[in-house]
């Protein structure tokens, strides 16, 4: 009698961002994330926050030298193929983990969080500044309408202006981009694009949903698109995938929670399950 064939080796996703103790963005939204599309989850936690739905009401940022130590615990001994970079909490870090990944073979997915759903600022003028050193060794960044502006110092950002603000970011740090729609101001689509340095490759839409239930929806896309990349897709299938999933985690929203409420996580097990 054969023996079994062996378990197939997870893709091994270390995730580098804050910690939310309700559980729906940070930390807590990566892990269930890379857990449900099939990969080891492993973290770096570079701040604690004491939040919920309806806002953060406080945040302690760690010392550079220990998230440091977390990072190298990790790829000394287990190793990565893919990284995820989400809430970052000072300059500090910023440059500590642009020196540290510089050399990393794998991707590099970079989420430039600055502001949490519930509107609190979780990034400050220098933090912001020092995105520049992790966006020039990133594989994909992952902005949204607010940060795009932000991050190519305009104003605002329209829905017109997307493609042209995500073709200067890319061009500026010789980045992929990821250019996410979500917070557009109308219409009944939501679209995102993905942005080379030389032009446009692709555009993805879905039909916008009436929820409130949207806490973590940015961590859970970049930790998703972190781990279908470092599962060997595409960055074009990747991104495909991790829409998809994040798209069916909002649907599937528990409803807990008296503002912006958490995703459904568990979506993806209900969608594998057969009619």
């Amino acid at each position: 009698m054969s023996s079994p064939a062996p378990p197939s080796v997870p893709p091994r996703i270390l995730t580098i961002a804050g910690s939310d103790s309700s559980g729906g963005a940070g930390i807590q939204a990566d892990l269930k994330t890379i857990a449900m599309l099939g990969g080891y989850g492993m973290s770096a936690i570079t701040a604690v926050t004491a939040q919920n739905t309806t806002g953060v009401n406080a945040v302690e940022t760690l010392d550079a030298d220990f998230v440091m130590a977390q990072v190298d615990a990790c790829l000394d001994d287990i190793g990565a193929d893919g990284i995820k970079i989400g809430m970052l909490g000072s300059p500090a870090i910023a440059h500590a983990l642009a020196m540290r990944l510089d050399s990393f073979a794998g991707p590099i997915v970079f989420d430039p969080v600055m502001i949490a759903t519930s509107g609190a600022a979780l990034a400050d003028e220098a933090t912001i500044a020092g995105f520049a050193e992790l966006m020039a060794i990133a594989t994909v960044v992952t902005p949204n309408i607010p940060e795009l502006a932000a991050l190519t110092a305009r104003e605002t950002v329209s829905e017109d202006d997307i493609v042209e603000a995500g073709l200067d970011l890319a061009a500026r740090h010789d980045v992929m981009v990821l250019a996410k729609g979500g917070h557009a101001e109308t219409g009944d689509q939501v679209l995102d694009r993905v942005l080379a340095p030389s032009g446009k490759i692709a555009s993805f839409g879905h039909a916008r949903l009436d929820t409130r239930h949207t806490h973590g929806t940015g961590c859970t896309l970049s930790a998703a698109l972190a781990t279908m990349l470092a599962h060997r897709l595409p960055l074009t299938d990747a991104v495909r995938m991790a829409r998809a999933f994040t798209f069916a985690a909002i649907e599937n929203a528990p409803g807990f929670g008296a503002g912006h409420g958490p995703l459904g996580h568990q979506a993806v097990r209900r969608l594998a399950e057969p009619d």
